[in-house]
């Protein structure tokens, strides 16, 4: 009789403080899904405003998130609180919690910070030619915590954001044009005058080749080396036409220097023997 007793004064107890605290678990309820309601209509209006602007698309699904993380956040707050828990103490919770996980993802949170900066200030986007991190290579994908690289051998290369902000990046995409500087090396005894001559017109019948006030191409004498007199062939072109001019101008360049006479050296070495006889 006394275990029945002591149950019919347990519920009795509990049960007036489930009633009690019912009104606010119906509220919180009500809030969770009307709460769940509007951040789906305030999504599905942040879609419909990125579509009719022509913002980058990853900045977009990052600002996207973003929005959406951080509604549920203020929801679950208004949530917890009306449950009872006073919003000092939560406070306190979620900031000792974000601590905690800020220690523990130090790298990751660099990344994410890297990742932020790359889409704000678009040092580079997709379908550009970048070298960064001692890896050259066309831009796949900027996510939030790496960038994609598809490298010249088709592999996939991914770098950390945090490091990728925070190191040079060389853009090769961004201006639309390219100089190349080819050397060709010739032999002291030959003409330098009449391989000046060879190489300009071998550039100048490229029809790739731009020829605009200030961009127009050149052959001048870059360096007296050890073993050759060095001319550097300068000249402008579209990034589409680059590598393919600098293939043909390089082939073609040594065939024309050799059919003329005139001689390409190689680096040598004289070795003198001497005898003690």
């Amino acid at each position: 009789m006394d275990i029945f007793k002591d149950t019919e004064q347990i519920l009795e107890k509990y049960g007036q403080k489930l009633i009690d605290y019912l009104p606010n678990l119906v509220m919180a309820i009500v809030l969770l899904f009307v709460g769940l309601w509007i951040i789906r209509l305030i999504n599905k209006f942040v879609r419909k405003f990125f579509a009719k602007q022509n913002y980058d698309v990853t900045l977009e699904k990052f600002i996207a998130s973003l929005i959406n993380y951080g509604l549920k956040i203020v929801l679950f707050v208004v949530v917890v609180t009306n449950l009872g828990v006073e919003s000092a103490s939560l406070v306190a919770i979620i900031g000792a919690a974000g601590l905690a996980i800020g220690l523990a993802l130090q790298g990751s949170l660099s990344n994410f910070a890297g990742g932020v900066l790359i889409l704000l200030l678009k040092p580079f986007k997709v379908g550009d030619f970048i070298s960064a991190q001692g890896i050259d290579g066309t831009v796949k994908e900027i996510s939030i915590f790496n960038t994609k690289l598809n490298t010249f051998g088709n592999q996939l290369a991914f770098i950390p954001n945090g490091k990728l902000s925070n190191d040079n990046i060389i853009n090769y995409t961004e201006e639309g044009l390219r100089r190349e500087n080819i050397i060709f090396g010739i032999g002291y005894d030959d003409d330098i005058k009449r391989a000046k001559e060879i190489l300009l017109s071998l550039v100048n019948e490229q029809a790739e080749v731009i020829q605009l006030e200030g961009k127009m191409p050149m052959v001048v004498v870059s360096e007296l080396g050890d073993s050759s007199v060095n001319l550097s062939v300068r000249y402008w072109a579209n990034i589409d036409d680059f590598w393919n001019l600098r293939f043909l101008i390089l082939e073609e360049g040594k065939a024309r220097l050799e059919a003329a006479g005139i001689n390409i050296p190689y680096p040598q070495r004289d070795v003198h023997l001497y005898s003690k006889n």
